[in-house]
């Protein structure tokens, strides 16, 4: 491996020698431009300060490497990220490049002059420019394209997430209808209900209701909050519902349903909590039959507009010594109101006494309504703010008389 070496006194003698050595040894073009201006860069303070700048080279024609050494005595070197070309080394007075490089040229053969070089670096230097231009310009292309068909499958995800929404809810709406006994009829009684779930998106919970005619004539109602949300919470008040239909349709006393059908879910499902109302109506004389168990009192709305809050005592499914006392009796007159609920109606602000006072309120608003209107405008009335939502149910009862 021969060494060689000389001294540059200026700026462009040094680029004329780094790029004649360059061509000799068959750099391409845009690596020996940025060679030269590289060497030009590094040499550049030393040589306006009129010192001179050493070149030496050497080919390694077994590794087929070609070293350059630029020394410029008296600099304190520049930084190798500054530089077009990154050498591999650099001191304070010494550059280093080693370059993947062919043998020497034939000394026989013309080489082109400096300008002849110089343009050919700068054509492939702009080539360079050009390719990552259209490069750039491709990518920006296909980026545009995806970010199009990403938006695309945005829109169908979004009109794919409405359809399954509509038809989930749709699904839950029916599964709702089925859990809810049909309205009855019975001379003398008008009867509606309002169901209002907590979530949208769980429109089934834990408030159910049953009503039914028994063998004598008098209709029995059955309104039930059981403990949580969703569907396990439906799931344990249908089973309380159904426990106090077969009970009640057997003929036990109502004071005794409560305790009873403690008994009967208890071995099944021990985690079962539920509060119960049980009301009964004679249609014909107006007699009202009111067992509790832990429940919200039902509230009585006369015609002439005297409201009370009928405190039946108990205690609900799952609590401990479960069951009701001597149900309380009432006589209910043609036009009075009888409002049955859960604790959703009258709580939504967080303070049960002031929503008992603002349910009064709300039915004294609604007493001469259509019945079927009367507890979807009362929970209506009572839900202008919600600071604890909670699955909500309304049923009004009014004697006609007739």
């Amino acid at each position: 491996m021969t060494t060689r070496n000389l001294t540059c006194a200026t700026t462009a003698g040094l680029s004329r020698a780094v790029r004649a050595l360059a061509r000799e040894h068959a750099l391409d073009p845009e690596v020996r431009g940025r060679l030269v201006l590289s060497a030009a860069e590094a040499a550049g303070a030393a040589l306006r300060a009129g010192r001179q700048a050493g070149l030496e080279w050497a080919y390694d024609p077994g590794a087929g490497l070609l070293t350059v050494v630029l020394r410029t005595p008296g600099d304190t070197g520049p930084s190798a990220a500054d530089l077009p070309m990154a050498p591999e080394a650099v001191t304070e007075d010494e550059v280093v490049w080693r370059l993947p490089a062919g043998p020497p040229a034939d000394a026989a053969e013309e080489a082109p002059g400096d300008e002849a070089l110089a343009a050919e670096e700068l054509r492939a230097v702009l080539a360079a420019a050009d390719a990552l231009t259209a490069e750039h310009r491709r990518l920006k292309d296909e980026l545009e394209e995806t970010n199009s068909g990403v938006l695309a499958l945005y829109v169908q995800l979004d009109e794919r997430d409405k359809q399954l929404r509509t038809a989930h809810g749709q699904t839950l709406r029916e599964l709702e209808d089925a859990l809810r006994p049909p309205l009855i009829k019975a001379d003398g009684l008008e009867l509606a209900v309002h169901y209002e779930p907590a979530g949208t998106d769980a429109p089934t919970g834990g408030d159910l209701y049953d009503w039914f005619v028994l063998p004598d004539g008098t209709v029995h109602i059955t309104i039930v909050d059981a403990l949580g949300h969703g569907v396990t919470s439906t799931r344990s008040a249908l089973n309380v519902t159904h426990a106090v239909r077969t009970l009640a349709l057997e003929g036990h006393r109502l004071q005794s349903i409560v305790a009873r059908t403690d008994e009967i879910l208890h071995p099944f499902d021990r985690a079962v909590m539920a509060t119960v109302l049980l009301a009964r109506i004679d249609p014909v004389t107006g007699e009202l039959w009111l067992a509790n168990g832990s429940h919200p009192p039902a509230l009585l709305l006369r015609r002439d507009g005297t409201a009370r809050y009928l405190d039946a005592r108990g205690r609900g499914i799952g609590f401990p010594l479960p069951g009701s006392e001597t149900p309380l009796t009432e006589r209910l007159a043609p036009g009075d109101l009888l409002l049955l609920y859960t604790d959703g109606l009258t709580e939504s602000r967080r303070d049960p006494i002031e929503g008992e006072r603002r349910l009064i309120e709300a039915a004294h608003k609604h007493l001469q309504s259509p019945i079927e209107e009367v507890p979807g405008a009362i929970a209506e009335d009572m839900h202008t703010v919600i600071l604890h939502p909670d699955d909500t149910l309304a049923l009004a009862v009014r004697l006609t008389g007739q």
